[in-house]
């Protein structure tokens, strides 16, 4: 998996990140860098973190699954993508307080996270440079979501819905591109 692989995979998780933290921003009266920083390390640890997990127990089960790794990449990125549009379009309102204790940031950061656990078992049976890929997606999500934060706290709720739409399409096109490219289908 190339750097533009890593770095749209690392967008797309990290949509989940963004659309909570604009629901951070919005519930702050003022803006606070302090909570926007605390808000994006809870999350770029997380998202960083997960896909470490996710990568050793690919490389552990490897020799099971080598045959069929495409059709786990295209199945997990797949379901991944399916699931952040599915929550993109629901009616329901998931805005969080603006509390960044260790209890209410721990839930959302490991809530956000656990798809990049599936996508650190693809990084394992793709081959993926695991240290260019946790740091890319920790420093994009740290990142994006100091950003939501802020545009949450400037704008409201008009962009949260179109992050997680954008994040599952790039997510199901990468998995549909890794199961294409494998299939021989194409080749990039």
């Amino acid at each position: 998996m190339g750097v533009i692989e890593i770095i749209l995979i690392s967008i797309g998780l990290a949509m989940d990140a963004f659309a909570v933290s604009v629901c951070k921003g919005l519930s702050m009266k003022k803006m606070s860098w302090k909570k926007a920083i605390i808000v994006g390390l809870y999350f770029g640890i997380f998202q960083a973190g997960m896909p470490i997990i996710g990568y050793f127990l690919g490389v552990h089960f490897e020799d099971l699954v080598v045959k069929v790794d495409h059709w786990i990449a295209f199945i997990l990125l797949g379901a991944i993508g399916a699931n952040m549009l599915k929550e993109a379009f629901s009616k329901e309102d998931e805005c969080p307080d603006d509390s960044v204790n260790f209890k209410t940031m721990i839930v959302l950061a490991i809530a956000t996270s656990i798809d990049a656990l599936a996508v650190g078992i693809t990084f394992a049976f793709l081959r993926t440079n695991i240290v260019l890929a946790f740091s890319t997606i920790g420093a994009i999500t740290f990142v994006l979501s100091m950003l939501g934060v802020k545009i949450g706290n400037k704008f409201g709720s008009k962009y949260e819905r179109k992050a997680e739409i954008a994040g599952g399409i790039i997510l199901i096109l990468l998995g549909l591109k890794i199961l294409l490219e494998h299939l021989g289908v194409i080749h990039f």
